[in-house]
């Protein structure tokens, strides 16, 4: 598996109520930024919030925010990069393996389970770890090694914060503030 192109997914929620905003950043290799794309905020109702209960985030993420993210990208990606666990699911609505990068301070994996571990040469010295869904453990191994060779020169979790200051000028374009 060659990782030529891969995209950073993640969500973030504003203050004031004003939702929650999915966003993908599809890199090359280096981590140099290709394309972007933000969802619209997603503002869920009070009786949404009764019918889906302990489901409603996962089904924004996934369904809301993730799905039609990758819909509208139009770069073809090797792997999909997420921080939140619950963005594995899309795992079972899409072909492009997605893999949750994490630190060990940030917690568990979502199965249990042991995740690979990375060689760690950026941030606070805590390890930095992978996981996926069932459907991609196989290759977790194989995954984990050509990231290690990236993240050798490259941090893999900055992008991350790429994405949240590019979601908050959107917010404060869109707000006028």
């Amino acid at each position: 598996m060659k990782i030529e192109k891969m995209a950073f997914l993640d969500v973030y929620t504003f203050e004031n109520n004003s939702g929650i905003m999915g966003a993908i950043l599809v890199t090359d290799a280096d981590t140099k930024p290709m394309e972007f794309r933000v969802t619209a905020p997603i503002k869920p109702t009070n009786f949404q919030k009764t019918l889906y209960g302990d489901v409603l985030l996962e089904h924004i993420l996934v369904e809301l925010a993730a799905v039609p993210l990758l819909s509208a990208i139009n770069e073809q990606i090797d792997l999909i990069l997420v921080r939140n666990s619950l963005f594995l699911g899309v795992n079972d609505k899409q072909g492009v393996r997605v893999v949750r990068i994490f630190t060990e301070d940030e917690g568990r994996t979502r199965s249990g389970k042991l995740s690979e571990a990375m060689p760690q040469f950026f941030g606070n010295g805590s390890k930095t770890l992978l996981e996926t869904s069932q459907k991609y453990e196989g290759e977790l191994a194989e995954i984990q090694d050509r990231l290690s060779q990236i993240s050798e020169v490259r941090n893999l979790i900055e992008p991350f914060e790429r994405l949240k200051t590019a979601c908050e000028q959107v917010h404060l374009q869109k707000t006028g503030e």
